[in-house]
C-alpha cells in the first residue's frame, strides 16, 4: 500500500519526527510505499526508502504553523493524484492534522491523525481560538490515535461524537538498537564535555534533553541544583526560548555550578551513555520519548507525576515527582545518586523496561 504521512520530520529535530521515522521504516521493511510531506527545510532528501517532500513557507512565528498547514494541504493533494495514495496519516492535529483531513475529504482518502499531546495540553487547552479547527480535525478524521492513556482520556472530554469508537492507543516505539551503551560509547559524550568545559569526569552526570520552553519546566531542574546536596554535573541538551534566561539564572546565581548548556544535538543516542539520570520535569508531556531512550541506554530517570510519564516510569526504574517543587525534585535526586544500590537496581532494570516500547506497532485497519 502507499501511505502519505504529515508533519515534522529529519532533518528537523522532534519527537514527532523521530516517531513518524520509525513508523515509516517499519512499512518500508513490510513492504509498503512511504511519503512524507514535512516542514521546509534546505536539507530535505529522502532517506531510508522514504520518499521526503518539503513544503514551501517562511520561518516566522506564528505564520510558520499557517503556511505550512496550507502548502501541505496543496502537496498531499498533489501526492493523492499523482501516486494513488491509500491511507493519509497526519501527525500532530494542527497544522498536520487539519492538512491531513482535508485532503482526506475533498479526495475520498482513507485518513488517520496522531495526537501526540502539546496539541491538546498545550494547543487546545489554552489557546480558545484553536478549539474549533481541532475539534473539526477530530471529527473528520476517520481515525484518532493517541500515544498514551492520558491523552485519550483528554479527548474523550472533548465534545465530539462519535470520538470513543474511533479512538486507539498507538505508544511511540523506541530503536533500542540505536539507543544503547557500547564500550564505543559509554564515554563518547563525557569526554567530549572535558575537553570543552574541563568538566570534572569523576562526577554523577544529571541529563536534560528536549526543547527548553515552559512546558518542559527545565527552570525546576536548575532550581534543584541549587538545592541539591550530590556533587553533581548537571547538562541541558536542547535549544528553545527559555534558554536565554536560563544561561542567565546560571550565570548571575554562584549556588549553581556545574552546569553546561550544549544546545541541540543530533546524536543523543551518543550522549545517554555518559549520563547517569535523565530528569523529565514537563508541566505536561503525553509520552515523553527521551525517557525510554535513556533508559534502553541504561539510565535511571525521573519525571513528573503527571500524564504519559507516569505510564512509563515504574518503581523499578526510577522516581516520580512534583514538577511544581524544586525541593521535591531535589530530594529525588539525592536519593538516587546517593543509594548506589538504588541507582543501579534502576539501571539495571532500565533497558528491559525499554524493551516494553521496542516493537514498532502499525496502527493501520487496513494492513491486518
Amino acid at each position: 500500500m502507499k501511505i502519505a504521512m504529515v508533519g515534522q520530520f529529519p532533518p528537523h529535530i522532534g519527537g514527532v519526527g523521530v516517531h513518524i521515522h520509525s513508523l515509516a521504516k517499519q512499512l518500508i521493511r513490510e513492504g509498503h510505499e512511504v511519503y512524507v510531506i514535512t516542514y521546509p527545510h534546505k536539507d530535505i532528501k529522502d532517506i531510508d526508502g522514504i520518499h521526503v517532500i518539503g513544503t514551501k513557507g517562511i520561518n516566522i512565528p506564528g505564520l510558520r504553523g499557517l503556511m505550512f498547514g496550507i502548502n501541505a494541504k496543496k502537496e498531499l493533494k498533489k501526492l493523492i493524484n499523482e501516486e494513488n495514495i491509500d491511507i493519509i496519516h497526519g501527525h500532530y492535529l494542527f497544522p498536520a492534522g487539519w492538512a491531513s483531513v482535508k485532503a482526506g475529504k475533498s479526495t475520498n482518502t482513507k485518513t488517520y491523525v496522531t495526537a501526540h499531546g502539546s496539541d491538546i495540553f498545550e494547543m487546545y487547552k489554552k489557546q480558545k481560538f484553536m478549539r474549533p479547527f481541532i475539534k473539526k480535525v477530530l471529527s473528520d478524521a476517520d481515525i484518532v490515535l493517541a500515544v498514551s492513556n492520558a491523552l485519550k482520556d483528554e479527548i474523550i472530554k472533548i465534545d465530539v461524537p462519535g470520538i470513543k469508537e474511533k479512538i486507539k492507543i498507538h505508544w511511540n516505539s523506541v530503536d533500542i538498537e540505536k539507543y544503547k551503551t557500547t564500550e564505543e560509547n559509554k564515554d563518547k559524550f563525557k569526554k567530549e564535555l572535558v575537553n570543552e568545559y574541563n568538566l570534572d569526569p569523576n562526577k554523577p552526570m544529571i541529563l536534560f534533553v528536549g526543547n527548553i520552553i515552559k512546558r518542559k519546566n527545565v527552570n525546576l531542574l536548575v532550581e534543584a541544583k541549587r538545592l541539591i546536596k550530590t556533587d553533581a554535573n548537571l547538562v541541558i541538551v536542547g535549544e528553545g526560548s527559555e534558554l536565554g534566561k536560563l544561561k542567565e539564572k546560571v550565570k548571575n546565581d554562584d549556588k549553581i555550578n556545574d552546569v553546561y548548556f550544549t544546545g541541540a544535538r543530533r546524536d543523543v543516542e551518543d550522549i545517554y551513555p555518559s549520563c547517569d539520570l535523565l530528569v523529565l520535569p514537563s508541566f505536561s508531556e503525553s509520552f515523553g520519548l527521551v525517557l525510554i531512550e535513556a533508559l534502553a541506554c541504561g539510565n535511571a530517570v525521573i519525571g513528573s507525576n503527571i500524564g504519559g510519564i507516569k505510564e512509563i516510569i515504574t518503581e523499578d526504574v526510577g522516581l516520580l515527582i512534583n514538577p511544581n517543587d524544586s525541593q521535591d525534585l531535589a530530594n529525588a535526586i539525592d536519593k538516587i545518586l546517593q543509594d548506589e544500590e538504588l541507582l543501579n537496581k534502576f539501571k539495571s532494570n532500565a533497558r528491559n523496561r525499554a524493551k516494553d516500547f521496542s516493537k514498532t506497532e502499525l496502527p493501520y485497519d487496513e494492513l491486518k
